[in-house]
């Protein structure tokens, strides 16, 4: 094996972060003068979700708005399970994150009398996501961004390195065992960063990178991490429905300026649903599978923006415009295909309001981590909200940890590259937007075998089973977790947290029954 001579002993200061998504990068900004080292698969913002995104940052910046009503939408999106103190902070830290990343050479849309151009999406109650470059927000932060990384001379970036597994060494963070082009390479660090996004890989319809399936939440499994509120995907209900993989993302915010949802007879079908088009996303996403599972050959639906935008929809959309008529559409003319695909993860590593893990020397920030914020259904546009803000929190804390001086520790052999395609079948089979037993427990079954085999699928398989196990264990619907067989309760049952240790074992209990109780309370303070 080969060390990375920059990054060993002698620079035990160095913070590590893999990944290079909004998350990464703005945590690797906020501790300059601070040496970082950002490790990432792809060049820099290649390959994330925040480059792809549509969609805005959710800030209460409006006259007419507030940080309450603005946390009201995120509690109500959330269906009963969000922490209220993560809501209380984060939205109330949006319009400073908007200041920082301005300072860092954003430059958000605004109006001709230099206000922000403020739209409105699905559940806001009010207009207030904030764009940058149109309906191509998420490129042109992270491009600006990535700009400003690499003018600043105490942030290095390594291409071309996949973080394989964590090591640690008396339950602390002691290094990084990677794949790289020259071979495996260890590399020394007592402070380590996960932004690395979310897992909608596992999914045959999707909108995130492909090979996105969840890298972050088996680093830190299998390290020994507590993980939170799995069984939470969130799936787009308007991706575009084309044979294209991922599928291109339909943003919310054609819908916020009057497009309606209609099926392959041109009927409209969400007027009598409350908030019709704008509903919150799972509410949506059931009312279309609903209705495609109504028609021939599972049935079409659509989007139409003729009547609501027409020939102002390139000018308004001209990402999504583009990404039509790639498909030969004509979205001022003809309705757009769509479909739900998987977006978005609530859940993943259990962080609290200072990004830590339960890991000594492990933070994580951005849709690998899971503060509590978005609970059982993310409102829209808070994932870029997120993703600033906790990397702020993320850089301060770190900043202010101590350091410890470690020394290359022994590695298992390199796991072989992931293989997610068997486990997509799986995964879009058992674990999409509808759910019962019958099929999370044959998802258990074909996941835990995946995983016990220690093959190319065993690490995608891992974080599938995951989302299988806790959404087995979770038997009554709520936010994005729809059972068809939904058990009624006179309460909400409450977050779920469990290391893969613990779920695996779960899973095994249901293939082989047996007696277990899950862990149902966080192992360490929540306070900010």
């Amino acid at each position: 094996m080969t060390v990375l001579a920059s990054m060993s002993n002698s620079r035990a200061d160095r913070v590590v972060v893999i990944g290079s998504g909004l998350a990464g990068l703005v945590t690797a900004l906020s501790l300059a003068p601070h040496p970082v080292t950002i490790l990432t698969r792809a060049g820099l913002g290649g390959e994330t979700s925040s480059a792809w995104a549509q969609g805005g940052i959710a800030a209460a910046v409006g006259g007419d708005d507030s940080v309450s009503l603005h946390a009201q939408d995120t509690l109500a999106a959330g269906d009963g399970l969000c922490d209220p103190v993560a809501v209380e902070m984060i939205t109330g830290a949006a319009p400073d994150a908007i200041a920082l990343l301005e300072r860092f050479g954003v430059r958000f849309d605004r109006k001709a009398d230099g206000a922000l151009a403020l739209g409105l999406e699905a559940a806001h109650s009010r207009n207030r996501i904030v764009h940058a470059g149109g309906d191509g927000s998420g490129a042109e932060i992270v491009r600006t961004l990535s700009a400003a990384v690499m003018a600043t001379p105490s942030i290095s970036v390594v291409e071309g390195f996949e973080v394989r597994r964590l090591l640690t060494e008396d339950g602390a963070i002691a290094g990084l065992l990677c794949a790289s082009a020259s071979g495996p390479v260890r590399i020394a660090a007592s402070r380590v960063v996960l932004a690395t996004g979310g897992l909608g890989g596992l999914f045959e319809a999707s909108t995130n990178p492909p090979d996105n399936y969840g890298q972050g939440v088996m680093l830190a499994a299998r390290a020994g991490a507590v993980l939170a509120d799995m069984e939470f995907v969130q799936f787009h209900p308007t991706a575009l429905d084309t044979a294209v993989y991922p599928q291109p993302l339909i943003s919310e915010a054609v819908r916020g300026e009057g497009a309606i949802l209609v099926n392959e007879r041109g009927e409209r079908f969400m007027a009598s649903i409350p908030g019709a088009e704008l509903a919150p996303r799972d509410v949506v996403a059931r009312a279309i599978s609903a209705e495609r599972a109504k028609g021939a050959k599972g049935g079409s639906v659509y989007l139409d923006a003729r009547q609501a935008l027409g020939d102002r929809f390139a000018s308004r959309f001209p990402v999504i415009d583009a990404i039509c008529r790639a498909a030969g559409i004509d979205p001022a003319r003809q309705p757009i295909p769509v479909r739900p695909a998987a977006h978005y993860h609530m859940g993943g590593v259990a962080t609290d309001l200072r990004g830590r893990t339960s890991i000594q020397g492990l933070w994580a920030a951005g849709e690998v981590a899971c503060t509590g914020l978005h609970g059982a259904n993310r409102l829209a546009s808070n994932s870029l909200l997120e993703a600033a803000v906790m990397g702020m929190r993320v850089a301060r804390d770190v900043a202010d940890s101590a350091n410890r001086l470690v020394k290359l520790v022994d590695a298992p052999p390199l796991p072989q590259i992931a293989d997610i395609k068997p486990i997509r079948s799986i995964a879009s089979a058992y674990l999409g937007v509808l759910r019962d037993a019958e099929g999370l427990q044959a998802a258990i079954a074909a996941l835990l075998a995946h995983v016990d085999a220690d093959g190319p699928q065993s690490d995608p398989a891992l974080v599938a089973l995951l989302v299988a196990v806790f959404a087995h264990q979770r038997r009554r619907s709520v936010g994005a977790h729809a059972r068809t067989d939904s058990v009624a309760m006179s309460e909400s049952a409450p977050r779920q947290y469990l290391t893969s240790r613990e779920a695996v074992s779960v899973a095994r209990d249901i293939v082989e029954p047996a007696s277990y109780s899950p862990i149902q309370k966080f192992p360490y303070s929540k306070s900010a």
